[in-house]
């Protein structure tokens, strides 16, 4: 059986090239122009992989990706984008997604990334040893002594488990990973809360504080560092 792929692009030229090269490539292809098709599409005939361009009207890609990810589908995703700052980058990783291309693209990097990304998912379904004092289920995220797994959104340190509200866990994830890397103020507020509050908000500080508390333990070193004037950064000193 061939492979599917739900492809989501709003521009025409660009949907029927790409859509005419996959299924040349021996895809079954489904293409759709927006946003709410795609999510339609995937809860309708669940494909083996995903293709979504970033900026599309009214539901964009990361939006999809966001919602199908919030509802545990972990099925492959690729994004296609024009936005080539590292920051809108993260954006879409960040979303959920797995890889991405920069427009203008070659299609044979499509196909090769397409390739990597069902052989993952075709090894993923291999069980795998959890380690044995938390088990572990599905794909795990690791850094600083962190263990977190987003599709059961259970986070532990060590091997005690952290009571995480949504938002923490969401701010927390981010920082898991960015690990090493400092995160601006701007960049914390667009990805977890979709707006960014101004220089005048305490509302990050708060959560931050609040993450410590349940994070920090006695003799242990901190995991979350302020940078004055700057973020934020994850990492065990």
């Amino acid at each position: 059986m061939p492979q599917t792929v739900l492809l989501a692009e709003d521009d025409r030229a660009i949907r029927n090239a790409l859509e005419r090269a996959l299924t040349l490539e021996g895809y079954r292809v489904t293409a759709v122009a927006d946003g709410v098709e795609a999510l339609a599409q995937a809860h309708r005939t669940p494909p083996d992989v995903l293709v979504l361009d970033v900026m599309m009207p009214g539901i964009d890609g990361l939006q999809v990706c966001r919602v199908l990810r919030a509802e545990g589908d972990r099925t492959p995703i690729l994004m296609l984008t024009a936005l080539v700052e590292t920051a809108d980058r993260i954006a879409g990783l960040d979303a959920g997604a797995d890889d991405y291309v920069v427009k203008p693209f070659d299609v044979e990097e499509v196909f090769a990334r397409l390739r990597a990304l069902l052989r993952r998912t075709a090894n993923g379904a291999v069980a795998v040893d959890a380690p044995e004092r938390v088990p572990l289920p599905g794909r795990r995220l690791e850094a600083a002594g962190l263990r977190m797994d987003p599709q059961a959104r259970r986070a532990w340190r060590g091997g005690r488990e952290l009571e995480l509200t949504r938002t923490e866990f969401e701010l927390l994830e981010l920082l898991v990973r960015n690990e090493g890397i400092v995160l601006d103020h701007s960049t914390i507020y667009d990805r977890i809360w979709g707006y960014d509050f101004g220089p005048g908000s305490k509302n990050l500080a708060v959560y931050v504080g609040y993450l410590r508390r349940k994070l920090d333990e006695p003799g242990a070193p901190q995991l979350i560092h302020t940078v004055r004037g700057v973020g934020y950064v994850l990492r065990e000193d």
